[in-house]
């Protein structure tokens, strides 16, 4: 099993904790962020709290199933973000990703340099056969970090999400472990 923080050459990825409140709260009551997140913005802090709570106990099972990292700068621990790694059941070796990064760090390649290391930890080190992500057909930054690791676009589902905007299409993407990775 992985030591944990996951690294990469600009970023380090560790278990989120109570400690992160703060920086959970601010990222998920901005409107940017919130745009393609069915989760909405926080009426305040307590909710964010719940979510983080459900969170870390997820982490202390003894089979963890769904890992949630926060994403820092290995420069200087900024908080970036978000990225998750929600386990299915065991006999399908299947997860699903998400993610939600700040918008003072879009367009620096750091939402694809997270997401590979996840697919590495998925695949390397917990063994699955397939990830899966989802993103509202809109989220055309979404769409590009998708592709960009190698995940291939599968599908379609009408009106499933229910974002502020009103009901959006999800594209449906996943990668396999025989897949080739960029």
């Amino acid at each position: 099993m992985a030591l944990f923080p996951l690294s990469t050459a600009r970023l380090n990825l560790r278990l989120v904790c109570m400690g992160d409140l703060e920086a959970v709260h601010a990222l998920h009551a901005l409107p940017e962020t919130d745009a393609f997140n069915t989760l909405g913005i926080p009426e305040e802090v307590g909710v964010t709290e719940a979510v983080l709570a459900a969170w870390l106990l997820d982490h202390r099972q003894a089979n963890v199933k769904n890992y949630t990292f926060a994403v820092e700068l290995a420069a200087d621990g900024a908080f970036v973000g978000l990225i998750a790694l929600k386990l299915g059941p065991e006999k399908y070796r299947r997860g699903e990703v998400w993610y939600k990064l700040h918008p003072d760090y879009w367009g620096r390649g750091l939402g694809t340099e997270a997401l590979n290391r996840v697919l590495d930890f998925g695949f390397g080190e917990l063994h699955l056969h397939r990830i899966e992500a989802g993103c509202a057909v809109d989220n055309i930054a979404s769409v590009k970090v998708l592709e960009k690791v190698g995940m291939t676009r599968e599908g379609r589902r009408r009106q499933v999400l229910p974002l502020t905007s009103g009901w959006s299409d999800n594209f449906e993407y996943a990668i396999l472990e025989t897949d080739p990775r960029r």
